[in-house]
């Protein structure tokens, strides 16, 4: 059976509300085992086992979160050259855009040489204030729905070895 791993980091709720709901999309696929693991505790070995990756993180200050950038430093280059042509897809958390957190993934990506299967599915919250930001988030249904999709298409493909 293929592994689909899912990396997520979240400070206020939102990001785990995506990831988790992937998760439950891939899960109700019924082809693949689903691993949700929290940034801080994926290790190489767990890049190594996967078949394929939905990476989840908050836009932070027009970045991905500190805490995947740790995950990437920790596990690119035991990886590098070894996953090769793998699928992926990402899914960010973002107060007001997205773009570049979702461009900074795509470059590790591209580094690591794994293939897109989507799209980056990017959430906006609005959260423009110091309180706002802060604040735990709540995903709309809509929006976990298509989180939901994304994980069942992800797990799909790679049951089906069309990634």
């Amino acid at each position: 059976m293929k592994t689909l791993l899912i990396i997520y980091h979240t400070m206020t709720g939102g990001t785990l509300q995506m990831a988790r709901a992937a998760a439950d999309g891939a899960t109700a696929e019924g082809s693949v085992a689903v691993r949700l693991l929290h940034a801080n505790e994926v290790s190489p070995d767990d890049v190594l086992a996967a078949d394929g990756y939905i990476f989840a993180t908050p836009e932070n200050l027009a970045a991905i979160s500190g805490q995947m950038k740790d995950f990437f430093d920790r596990t690119y280059y035991p990886a590098l050259d070894r996953i090769n042509g793998r699928p992926y897809a990402t899914l960010v958390c973002a107060g007001s855009d997205g773009s570049n957190a979702a461009r900074q993934i795509e470059r590790i990506a591209t580094g690591w040489r794994l293939k897109a299967v989507a799209p980056p599915l990017i959430v906006c919250t609005h959260a423009q204030t110091p309180e706002a930001i802060l604040r735990p988030k709540h995903i709309e249904a809509d929006d976990l729905r298509r989180c939901e999709e994304l994980g069942a298409g992800t797990a799909a493909g790679l049951a089906l070895g069309i990634f």
